[in-house]
């Protein structure tokens, strides 16, 4: 496996009593990073996950890496191979449906952000807000890093971290570098545009508002998705959001 995700280092090595902690945070880093390369398109559908390789890429024993992919499998975001695991490929109908539940959840979250969000956090959506709006609408990566902090932070200011946890859980379809590159410079403005009424809505401290912006904005951006990809509507898999890499 090529080495494309570390984990962070720690500036003096752990004594006796360090290492049980250490160990249960290696163990959630292994799974963060493992589950962000997942959701992002990084690993690819039907890609296999080896132990011994995911190891020696993070520079980790195995045994948080299989902590870690025990989690992944909990989560069903894996699926056992006869050598390891291989990162599931979520067919189109999960894909809609955690789309429905995502944008009910981040549709709440924007609510609660209408009215918890200090000045500060609001100042930072619209700074992501306008850097998102400058941006070529062919560099797909800051397409996506502005995309995920747009979101990220209006999830953070609902001051929820149950409704966090279920919003991470709900996402197996994000918006990713694959799927930036499909999409077209008419979809991306259509997209600004509807982060312009959900900003405008956190401005006004409006929730009602901010709620059903948001839940807009996850189903329309889903539904363009799943119609560049999909025409048929029992198209079995997403996979091809994912496709090849280039």
């Amino acid at each position: 496996m090529q080495k494309r995700f570390t984990l962070a280092a720690s500036d003096q090595p752990p004594g006796d009593a360090e290492k049980g902690a250490l160990g249960r945070r290696r163990s959630g880093d292994a799974y963060e990073t493992l589950r962000n390369a997942i959701l992002s398109g990084e690993m690819r559908p039907n890609e296999p996950l080896i132990e011994a390789d995911i190891a020696a890429a993070l520079a980790v024993s195995r045994t948080p890496v299989r902590e870690a992919l025990q989690r992944l499998a909990v989560e069903q975001l894996i699926v056992p191979r006869r050598r390891g695991w291989a990162v599931r490929e979520i067919t189109a109908v999960e894909a809609s449906e955690n789309s429905e539940v995502r944008a009910a959840l981040e549709g709440y979250a924007a609510r609660l952000a209408a009215e918890r969000a200090t000045d500060d956090e609001i100042a930072a959506v619209a700074a992501v807000h306008a850097r998102r709006i400058a941006s070529d609408p062919a560099d797909d990566k800051v397409r996506v890093e502005t995309n995920r902090e747009f979101h990220g932070i209006i999830v953070a200011a609902a001051r929820n971290e149950k409704l966090r946890d279920a919003i991470l859980r709900s996402g197996r379809f994000y918006f990713n570098g694959s799927v930036a590159r499909m999409t077209s410079p008419a979809e991306f403005r259509l997209s600004n545009e509807d982060h312009e009424i959900i900003l405008q809505a956190l401005r006004a401290r409006d929730g009602d508002r901010a709620e059903q912006a948001m839940r807009k904005h996850i189903m329309r951006t889903f539904h363009i998705f799943r119609e560049l990809s999909y025409p048929a509507h029992d198209a079995p898999s997403l996979a091809p959001l994912h496709g090849s890499k280039g």
